[in-house]
């Protein structure tokens, strides 16, 4: 019996062991990260070909810190979910939004940016002639959004808004100004941005530093962001990398690279690089 109880000792350290080893060996040492390459200054694709921006430097950062060997990839934004949970990539970071709805099939780090979303027309237009203004509604304040929403209803009737598909920029839209304006859908903020150099939409609604990036070029001379900004609500909890459920050693390392980032003024520094404004997240 004795014997027994020793044998049973030494099987069960042995099988605690091998599930320590197992649970440290857990950490990647290599990951792949996806990112649209077609959101600008965000992510885009470079004179030379390469990925570059924002996100890009941020990815790279982050690796950095989780002395973690990263490839970084472009994807086409509509497969970015359905490719991440069939595990073509590990990470996505391609401006997306932490909300409900995605959560549902994946899972998110913490935001590493907050970036309010508005809009950009002409700015002979009645909406262009208020300007831009720094107020930012927060969708979750219902009353106090709706009363903003509502302002803006009359200077957008009857026009023409391209947004990007399969976003939550193209639910705000329908949600608030379905009954408005006329909506039209475009794959990527690059094709909505040469529609309304060339006239064929009014309006764009995109997350304001995207938007900003746009209109610095001298073929928008003649546009400008207006209105307040909106955050919260269908826009979830800001953007963070999304990753699958059970990459849970991943999320923990990401976490904390974000916390490093954000505490050392990494994301401030990169952003403000990138889309001229602070976007880092409030702690």
């Amino acid at each position: 019996m004795k014997f027994n109880r020793l044998a049973v000792a030494a099987a069960a350290l042995s099988m605690f062991g091998f599930m320590h080893t197992a649970f440290a060996e857990d950490a990647p040492k290599s990951i792949t990260i996806a990112t649209e390459g077609a959101y600008a200054p965000w992510n885009f694709t470079n004179a030379d070909g390469k990925l570059d921006g924002l996100e890009i430097e941020l990815a790279n950062n982050l690796c950095e810190r989780m002395k973690v060997k990263c490839t970084i990839i472009a994807q086409d934004w509509d497969g970015l979910i359905p490719s991440l949970k069939v595990g073509k990539f590990d990470v996505i970071m391609a401006g997306m939004f932490i909300t409900p709805k995605r959560l549902e099939t994946i899972d998110f780090t913490q935001p590493y940016a907050v970036d309010p979303g508005g809009f950009a027309v002409a700015k002979d237009s009645e909406l262009g002639k208020l300007g831009v203004s720094a107020e930012k509604f927060n969708l979750d304040d219902e009353a106090a959004s709706k009363a903003a929403i509502e302002k803006l209803k009359p200077l957008l009737k009857g026009k023409v808004v391209g947004v990007q598909a399969a976003t939550m920029m193209l639910d705000f839209v329908k949600k608030y100004f379905g009954d408005t304006v006329e909506i039209r859908e475009y794959k990527t903020t690059e094709q909505h941005d040469l529609d309304l150099a060339a006239g064929r939409v009014d309006a764009l609604f995109a997350q304001r530093t995207a938007l900003a990036a746009t209109l610095s070029k001298p073929e928008f001379a003649h546009y400008t962001l207006a209105g307040p900004g909106f955050v919260g609500g269908l826009f979830g909890r800001g953007t963070g990398a999304g990753l699958r459920k059970e990459d849970t050693k991943l999320k923990e390392m990401l976490n904390a690279a974000i916390d490093g980032a954000i505490a050392d003024g990494t994301i401030k520094r990169i952003s403000e690089k990138w889309v001229k404004t602070d976007v880092t997240p409030m702690k």
